[in-house]
């Protein structure tokens, strides 16, 4: 309903009025509504501010133990396998560890097609910073493994992939 409330909040803001927008699912704008009516609020010479607050893009790259230093944010591959491994193939030989959301009721099917990106580390991070938070590293066909035999993850997923040619794999002893 971004679309429909943004004159109605517009309105609102020229009165004077104060608006704060927050998420209940980590920082709002990323993966989340918002972006339209920062946009509309930015052009309308309203200023917009921020408070930084807990992300799950960020949160994840911390503890999956991959390479930090240049990453990218896909947000949510597509849901369909096809349009998912074309995806998927365009983000192949990106030198940077990258970075997806996934639905609980799709990651089995979404690892196995991140798979063809080749035998690359990963972590399945979910529910970061809750009571039943869960990282779960191995390789993506692994995990593929895991959570095709594994009941249907529930809450926030964040699956971290290491980029081409990082190679090493993290043991419980490192």
């Amino acid at each position: 309903n971004e679309r429909h409330r943004i004159d109605a909040i517009m309105a609102r803001l020229h009165a004077g009025e104060k608006l704060a927008l927050v998420s209940d699912a980590g920082t709002p704008l990323l993966s989340d509504p918002g972006f339209m009516l920062v946009r509309a609020a930015a052009a309308a010479g309203v200023r917009v501010g921020t408070i930084p607050g807990p992300s799950a893009v960020t949160a994840a790259l911390s503890v999956a133990g991959l390479p930090t230093d240049r990453f990218v944010f896909e947000g949510f591959l597509p849901p369909k396998s096809g349009a998912r491994k074309t995806r998927l193939t365009e983000l192949r030989e990106i030198p940077a560890t990258l970075i997806f959301y996934e639905s609980g009721p799709r990651l089995a099917e979404s690892l196995a097609d991140m798979a063809t990106l080749g035998a690359r580390n990963a972590a399945v991070c979910r529910e970061l910073t809750k009571a039943f938070e869960e990282v779960r590293r191995g390789t993506l066909a692994e995990l593929a493994a895991h959570y095709e035999k594994a009941s249907t993850p529930k809450g926030e997923i964040v699956v971290v992939v290491a980029p081409p040619g990082e190679a090493a794999k993290v043991s419980h002893d490192d």
